[in-house]
């Protein structure tokens, strides 16, 4: 099977993500070679974010942010970090500037709860992420996030898990094979102790397809729906991986399963055309 359709078969699964986790854009994410990487300007998007508020709104925010400077010791500062945030999460919808209060917030606070809630809150964006440069952003922050906190709790599975996959779905997903080797060293760590955490085996599966183990992959994904036949993550997955490896049967047999789980118009419409091109 050649690059491209290979590239357009892990495509689906980034509808899944889409569907899975409520988005409903349908930009389609480009794989390609590493480039190099776009920055991304936090502080600019919410200067120009604030530029579009209310004036009443905009007054209100800027007492909020008083908060922030005027806070004597570092508890204030905290309250008035999340203040700000929820101020952009709830009465704005605005998810960047309510990310960039929460992860300061919980830099400041350094506690195991706060960094690993704001690391989470990255990773599942950065998932479905299609801007590059926020890609890159929330990657980076979601790495970093993770390494804090495991420096405070270095045994944690759960944590190594989620660096590993800030990796994989962060530059590896982009083609980069070093993040990709990278997260899969830390899913290993975690493997070699527990085969059956399910969890890790996904993402090294992940790793796998991506960076065109697909043997690899296919045998993590096996293992996974055998365990969870209702995953259908791990079975989009597998029908990917059997795409990749050029067995349309499989394919299809997987993705016809994916549709029953999914039982969704929108993802079913999807396979169709990914079966369509199969042939």
């Amino acid at each position: 099977m050649n690059k491209q359709l290979i590239l357009a078969a892990f495509g689906l699964t980034l509808v899944i993500l889409l569907f899975i986790f409520g988005r409903t854009s349908e930009k389609k994410h480009k794989t390609s070679t590493p480039s190099i990487s776009k920055l991304f300007d936090i502080k600019g998007l919410i200067d120009s974010s604030k530029r579009k508020l209310s004036p009443s709104r905009a007054i209100y925010l800027s007492k909020l942010e008083n908060g922030i400077t005027r806070g004597d010791v570092p508890s204030q500062q905290i309250t008035a970090y999340n203040t700000v945030a929820n101020f952009w999460k709830d009465s704005i919808g605005v998810f960047e500037p309510y990310a960039y209060y929460t992860i300061e917030a919980a830099k400041l606070d350094n506690s195991e709860k706060t960094l690993t809630f704001a690391a989470r809150l990255m990773l599942d964006n950065l998932r479905h992420e299609q801007d590059e440069a926020k890609l890159n952003w929330e990657t980076k922050e979601a790495i970093d996030l993770f390494e804090r906190a495991l420096k405070l709790d270095p045994s944690n599975d759960d944590l190594k898990i989620g660096l590993g996959s800030a990796y994989v779905y962060g530059k590896g997903r982009t083609g980069n094979p070093e993040a990709t080797m990278k997260g899969i060293q830390q899913l290993l760590s975690v493997v070699r102790n527990d085969s059956n955490n399910m969890k890790a085996q996904l993402v090294l599966g992940v790793g796998g397809l991506i960076s065109g183990q697909y043997d690899k992959a296919l045998d993590r994904f096996k293992k996974i729906v055998l365990q969870e036949p209702a995953n259908l993550e791990a079975v989009a997955y597998l029908a990917d991986t059997y795409a990749a490896l050029g067995e349309r049967e499989n394919a299809v047999k997987w993705y016809n399963i994916s549709k029953q789980l999914a039982n969704n118009p929108r993802y079913s419409k999807e396979v169709d055309n990914r079966i369509s091109q199969l042939r």
